[in-house]
């Protein structure tokens, strides 16, 4: 695990988001990212861009938490709630594990709790280790 927490530490554009991983074990993560100007669209909510990094990235932390190296092959949001502040957490788990495919899922909320959106995505298993 001391291997993934590295891995998460190298992603220098969940750093760029100000994305905070909270915790992770096989197969599930969870990050936070509290909503700065900078993630704002032009009509003033959270862009979509930066919820689907923000689940994309643990997404990848999930997949990756067996120690192979996996790599996204179709990801897939569904936005259900506009958010203009406070703090978004994403939590990601894994609905099925195979020897070459993962697919997980990640439920992004805000600081009520409220369903923000549904991420889904699966991924290819290679051969090498984090």
């Amino acid at each position: 695990m001391e291997a993934l927490k590295n891995f998460s530490q190298n992603d220098r554009y969940a750093k760029l988001s100000w994305i905070e991983l909270i915790k992770f074990s096989k197969g599930s993560a969870k990050a936070k990212m509290k909503i700065e100007q900078k993630h704002l669209n032009a009509v003033g909510i959270v862009h979509g861009g930066a919820i689907f990094t923000l689940a994309d990235f643990v997404f990848a932390i999930a997949s990756n938490s067996h120690g192979t190296v996996a790599v996204s092959i179709n990801a897939h949001i569904s936005n259900i709630k506009a958010v203009k502040s406070g703090v978004l957490y994403a939590e990601a788990k894994e609905l099925s594990l195979g020897k070459k495919l993962g697919h997980y899922e990640v439920v992004v909320t805000d600081d009520s709790g409220d369903l923000v959106a549904i991420f889904q995505g699966m991924v290819y298993r290679k051969r090498e280790k984090i």
